[in-house]
Formats: C-alpha cells, sequence, structure tokens
C-alpha cells in the first residue's frame, strides 16, 4: 500500500496553479501565434509531469480522484473568476460559450495530468508485469531443478535397493549352499558310520 504523505498533494497544488494560470492566457490560442501555443505546450507538459508525480507518490485510484477534484475545483473557480472580473478578461458580454470555453482550459490540463497518470501506470504495470515473468520462469526452473533433482534421487535409491536386494539374494544362496553341503557331509557321515558298524558287527559274527 502507497504512503501518503501531506506533502505529496503539493503535487496537486501545483496542477490547480497551473490550469488557473491558464486562464491569464489569450482564448485565440492558435490565431495568437507560436509563442501561444509554445506557452500551452508547456503548460501541458508540466501537467502531464504533475499527473505523472501524482501517480507516484498518490497512487492511482487515489490520485485520479485528486486530479478529478482539482479539475472541478478550477472549473468552478475560473467561472467565477470570469463571472467576476469580466472587463479584465475582456468580455463585454458573458455568453455561455465563454464560460464554456475556460472551462475546457481547465478540463484540458486535467486531461493531460490523467493522461500522465495513464502512461506512468501503464509502465508501472509493465514492469511489474515484466518482474512476474521473471518471478514465473524463475519458479518454473526452480521446479524442474527440484524435479530433476527428485528423478535423481529416485534413481539413485533404485539402485541402493537393487544392490541390497542382489546381496541378499547372494546371502541368502550362500546359506542354502552351505546348508546343501553340511546336509551332504552328514549323510556321508552317517552313511560311513553305518558301513563301520556293519563291518564291525559282522567281525563279531
Amino acid at each position: 500500500m502507497i504512503q501518503r504523505k501531506p506533502i505529496y498533494y503539493a503535487t496537486a497544488g501545483l496542477l490547480a496553479v497551473i490550469i488557473f494560470a491558464s486562464n491569464f492566457l489569450s482564448t485565440d490560442l492558435f490565431k495568437a501565434g507560436y509563442q501561444n501555443f509554445s506557452v500551452w505546450f508547456v503548460l501541458s507538459i508540466f501537467a502531464f509531469a504533475c499527473g505523472w508525480l501524482i501517480n507516484k507518490t498518490l497512487g492511482y485510484n487515489h490520485g485520479g480522484k485528486v486530479v478529478f477534484a482539482v479539475i472541478v475545483s478550477c472549473a468552478f473557480i475560473s467561472v467565477f473568476l470570469v463571472s467576476y472580473f469580466s472587463e479584465y478578461f475582456g468580455l463585454s458580454d458573458l455568453l455561455v460559450e465563454n464560460m464554456i470555453l475556460y472551462i475546457l482550459r481547465s478540463i484540458s490540463l486535467g486531461a493531460m495530468a490523467l493522461f500522465g497518470m495513464v502512461v506512468c501506470e501503464l509502465m508501472l504495470m509493465q514492469k511489474e508485469g515484466n518482474a512476474a515473468k521473471l518471478k514465473l520462469d524463475e519458479m518454473k526452473n526452480m521446479i524442474a531443478n527440484a524435479q530433476r533433482e527428485a528423478n535423481l534421487m529416485l534413481e539413485e535409491t533404485k539402485l541402493k535397493s537393487e544392490k541390497m536386494i542382489y546381496a541378499a539374494q547372494q546371502s541368502a544362496d550362500e546359506i542354502i549352499n552351505r546348508k546343501n553341503q553340511i546336509e551332504q557331509r552328514l549323510k556321508e557321515f552317517i552313511a560311513t558310520e553305518r558301513e563301520i558298524i556293519n563291518k564291525y558287527e559282522s567281525e563279531e559274527e
């Protein structure tokens, strides 16, 4: 969550000053020549930068609400200012078209601030997407490595168990062979004893 310090709202105040300052420019934007257009361009760049900073400091959702509040408040202040000081602004008649024009000034610069917020948010999302993709690739590599290690351990366990079974089978075969040898020797010994006994009995008779 973004920590919102009070100093972060200074950027919104600067945006309000920029929008308010646009009221003192000529309404004939393109008829006044390149100088007036360059001033509007610079104000638009400043508004874009303010929107960028607002998105960085206040976040996209909260920052968007702040920018919208700045646009609405500046539009109302502009209408009140132009209505009250109509002679200063060179408006002999307070027509609705003139009011709409000054409101559109505030909206246009506010839209540039919102555009700056959107561009900043898109870049942040792209960075987060790339970071998430890297993490996903890293996790996939970790899973693949773990699977390879598990397969190696399984193969090693199989080999060990087969060796143990083979050794146990050999020991069992040796024990059986010894048992058979002992039985054979016992049989031979018994047969020899019988022959001796029979021979001894025949000699006595």
